[in-house]
């Protein structure tokens, strides 16, 4: 019998192995047999001694968890560590997640690593200790990579929660944070910011520093419940004085990334402080000031889709500006930016008419009518509004972790979501007179809101309204999803 070689290339073997690991994300991702399990995963790779061994700062929160551990690895990696980032989600590919002194992993390392623990645990797990779901597998990658890298600092970016998520298996981080805390994930983490707060303060761990932004009383009360349970001071700091940077602004734009600096700032010093390297970085400097290390770290930060604006490469005139904010209080904070960038750009070239088009998704389990008020009302207070919201599905024809995409139109396409964001949008912007549900707009005419089956349409029809209208610059703000960033810039970029 002939036997057929498959064609697959070995990257996406392993991509489609981390598929077959997804499971629909419930409330029982976060039982605590779920992650019960991860020790033993950890004894079947034989990384107990080196997870213990890794020099751990600790992340969670509801916003600016993953700004403030890439501030805390940029500042590191220019006092001269050599840094880990394990981060989620991604926007393109799976690598982004893995990152040694600033930069994804390759994939001859990555598919080392992955293979190295894929054999094993599959060669170990039975119906007792099953095969772990994918974010599981992936923390357990991050921890191998990071041992056989020899990192000097891991940080760590919390997935989900805090107290039950994957990354929560180091028991003595040596520092921790909390950034801003906020409505998320209730269909997993609680309906109270206080069982919200419960949750990520399962992070904490006696004997290690626990640091936090200002939050609501009803979660600052739990964050300091916790701490005195497990006889630890939490310290509430306070955003960067603009300042300090002088005429230099932070990698992260938008006021809010201040505060998250201002946090990656006292992690970063602690970790040294800590570790025995405080002194040599802040040798020289006054009180007042911060080493230039730090400051180098926070101008050179980088993280693609949050406040990152790219030019389409077909259109100049078309230009998407990029968000994944997803909760009410990110998305007053994603208008703000978006607003304040427009109005620049408009006073830089005043002969150059514009318009603002919104590109917008969100998962089913969130309430748009929670999630639109605050945008549309943060740009309309700055004097913004959108002569258009365009809305599709979640995620386009690309899986989780970087296949390829089809652009060919499904036919049996289920809108129906987008069709209720769509209601939400008419109501909010036309006072109740919105379109019926069950209309399905296909972009024609002067209609205030449309729905697209795919991204791939949405993006032909962008690009179609900036070949007719050469002399009007299309804004377009693309939000709601980190999936929907990611798969805008993955279209674009091809």
């Amino acid at each position: 019998m002939e036997i057929v070689k498959s064609t697959m290339t070995p990257y996406k073997e392993a991509l489609n192995c981390l598929s077959s690991l997804i499971i629909p994300r419930t409330r029982a991702d976060a039982s605590t047999i779920r992650f019960d399990l991860m020790f033993d995963y950890l004894k079947i790779l034989e990384l107990e001694g080196p997870v213990s061994q890794l020099n751990v700062i600790h992340v969670a929160g509801t916003k600016g968890k993953g700004s403030t551990c890439t501030f805390v690895e940029s500042i590191l990696r220019n006092c001269g560590f050599r840094t880990g980032l394990f981060t989620s989600p991604h926007l393109i590919d799976v690598r982004e997640r893995f990152k040694i002194d600033g930069v994804e992993i390759s994939q001859e390392k990555f598919l080392t690593n992955f293979w190295w623990c894929w054999n094993r645990l599959r060669e170990k797990t039975n119906d007792d200790v099953p095969m772990p779901f994918h974010v599981c597998f992936l923390a357990l990658l991050a921890f191998k990579i990071f041992s056989v890298e020899k990192v000097d600092v891991a940080i760590l970016e919390v997935g989900l929660g805090g107290k039950y998520d994957a990354t929560n298996v180091v028991k003595a981080p040596i520092v921790c944070g909390i950034s801003s805390l906020g409505y998320d994930h209730m269909e997993i983490l609680g309906n109270t910011l206080g069982q919200i707060a419960g949750e990520k303060a399962g992070i904490f761990k006696q004997e290690v520093p626990a640091y936090t932004v200002p939050q609501p009383e009803e979660a600052m009360s739990v964050l300091r419940d916790q701490a005195s349970h497990l006889s630890i001071p939490l310290r509430v700091v306070s955003p960067l004085d603009t300042e300090i940077l002088k005429d230099q602004q932070l990698g992260l734009h938008g006021e809010h990334q201040y505060l998250n600096a201002g946090l990656a700032i006292a992690l970063s010093k602690s970790w040294l402080q800590r570790t025995g390297h405080e002194e040599s970085i802040f040798l020289n400097n006054t009180q007042n000031t911060l080493p230039e290390q730090f400051v180098r770290g926070l101008t050179m930060a980088n993280l693609p889709g949050r406040a990152q604006i790219i030019s389409d490469p077909s259109f100049e005139q078309l230009v998407f500006y990029l968000d994944g904010a997803h909760t009410p209080e990110s998305l007053e904070v994603c208008g703000k930016w978006f607003s304040s960038v427009v109005r620049e750009e408009t006073q830089s070239a005043k002969s150059c008419k514009s318009e603002q088009i919104l590109l917008f998704t969100c998962l089913s389990v969130r309430d748009p009518r929670l999630l639109l008020p605050p945008l549309v009302n943060s740009c309309a207070s700055h004097g913004i509004r959108f002569t258009r919201a365009l809305f599709v599905l979640n995620q386009s024809a690309y899986n989780m972790f970087g296949a390829h995409a089809t652009t060919q139109d499904e036919p049996q396409v289920d809108v129906s979501w987008q069709l209720t964001l769509q209601k939400v949008w008419d109501n909010l912007i036309h006072g109740g007179k919105g379109k019926k549900q069950e209309e399905l707009n296909t972009a024609k005419g002067d209609e205030s809101s449309s729905v697209f089956p795919s991204l791939p349409l949405a993006l032909n029809w962008l690009r179609e309204n900036a070949q007719r209208n050469k002399s009007i610059r299309s804004q377009v703000l693309v939000t709601g999803s980190l999936h929907l960033v990611g798969d805008v810039l993955r279209l674009i970029k091809k």
